[in-house]
C-alpha cells in the first residue's frame, strides 16, 4: 500500500510541476531547464522500474516505467519545439535518436541478459540529456538557471542510486558500477550542501532543502547495507523516491525564480 501510494504521489507531483498543456510558447527558460533536467532523471527511473518489474519487488512497477517513458516523450516534444539555434536543435536530434532505440527496447519483456544493454543505452541518453541542460543553462546566463540545473540533477541522482543498487542486487554488479554508486552518493551530498548555502533561497526553498537533508541523513545511504548486513532494495527504492518528490518540488521553485 505504501509503495502504491508513493508512486501515485510522485507521478502527481511530477505532472503538476510540468504544468498544463504542452505549448512551447508557454515555457519559460526556467521551465525548459527544469524539463530538460527531468529527462536526466527519467533515464535512470526507467531502468530502475525495469529492474523492479523483473525482480517483482514493487506492484505497479510496469506502469511506473510506462509513465516515465510517456513523460520523457512528451517533454522531448516540448523541448524540440523550444530549441533555438543549431547547437540546441542538433542536441535534441541526438537525444531523439537515442530515445528511439531505448523506447523500442523497453517494450520487450525484462530480462537480466538484456538489462546491461538497456542500462548502457540509458547512460548514453543521460549524457546527451545533460548536454542539453548545459546548453540551455548557457543560453539562460543566470544564477537561477544554474540552480535549476543543480537541483534538477539531484532528482537524477536519487534515481541513479536506486537503479544501481537494484542492478547490483539483481546480479549486474561490477567495479565500474560500484564506483558509479559511490560517485552518485558523494555528488548528491556535495550538491545538497551547495544548494543550502545559496543566499537567494526563499524560505520555502530553505525549508524544503532542510527536509531533504533530514531524510538523507536519517537514511545514511552510504552505510545502510553494511549496517543491516543484507541487501535492502525495497527500502532503498522507497527512500530515494521520497527524496525525489522533495527535490522535484524544490527544482520547480527554483524554476519560478528565473
Amino acid at each position: 500500500m505504501f509503495g502504491k501510494s508513493l508512486s501515485w504521489i510522485l507521478l502527481f507531483s511530477i505532472v503538476s510541476f510540468c504544468g498544463s498543456g504542452f505549448a512551447a510558447s508557454a515555457l519559460t527558460m526556467g521551465d525548459a531547464i527544469d524539463k530538460a533536467g527531468r529527462q536526466r532523471m527519467l533515464t535512470q527511473r526507467m531502468i530502475k522500474s525495469y529492474s523492479l518489474v523483473e525482480m517483482k519487488l514493487k506492484p505497479g512497477a510496469e506502469h511506473e516505467m510506462e509513465d516515465a517513458a510517456s513523460l520523457f516523450s512528451a517533454q522531448l516534444a516540448e523541448l524540440t519545439a523550444f530549441a533555438e539555434g543549431d547547437a540546441e536543435r542538433e542536441q535534441v536530434g541526438r537525444i531523439t535518436l537515442l530515445w528511439g532505440d531505448l523506447r523500442t527496447e523497453l517494450d520487450q519483456p525484462p530480462s537480466l541478459d538484456r538489462a546491461g544493454e538497456l542500462n548502457d543505452l540509458a547512460e548514453l541518453l543521460l549524457q546527451e540529456s545533460h548536454k542539453l541542460v548545459l546548453i540551455l543553462e548557457k543560453r539562460s546566463g543566470t544564477v537561477a538557471g544554474k540552480l535549476v540545473n543543480i537541483s534538477g540533477r539531484q532528482r537524477m541522482l536519487s534515481q541513479r542510486i536506486a537503479k544501481i543498487y537494484l542492478l547490483e542486487t539483481w546480479g549486474l554488479g561490477s567495479d565500474v558500477m560500484a564506483r558509479q554508486y559511490e560517485g552518485a552518493v558523494s555528488d548528491f551530498s556535495d550538491a545538497l550542501v551547495l544548494l543550502m548555502e545559496f543566499r537567494m533561497n526563499t524560505p520555502d526553498i530553505a525549508e524544503g532543502l532542510a527536509a531533504v537533508k533530514k531524510n538523507w541523513d536519517i537514511f545514511g545511504i552510504s552505510k545502510f547495507s553494511q549496517k543491516y548486513e543484507a541487501r535492502v532494495p525495497s527500502l532503498v527504492v522507497r527512500s530515494m523516491d521520497k527524496i525525489l518528490v522533495q527535490v522535484n518540488g524544490i527544482t520547480a521553485m527554483y524554476a519560478q525564480l528565473h
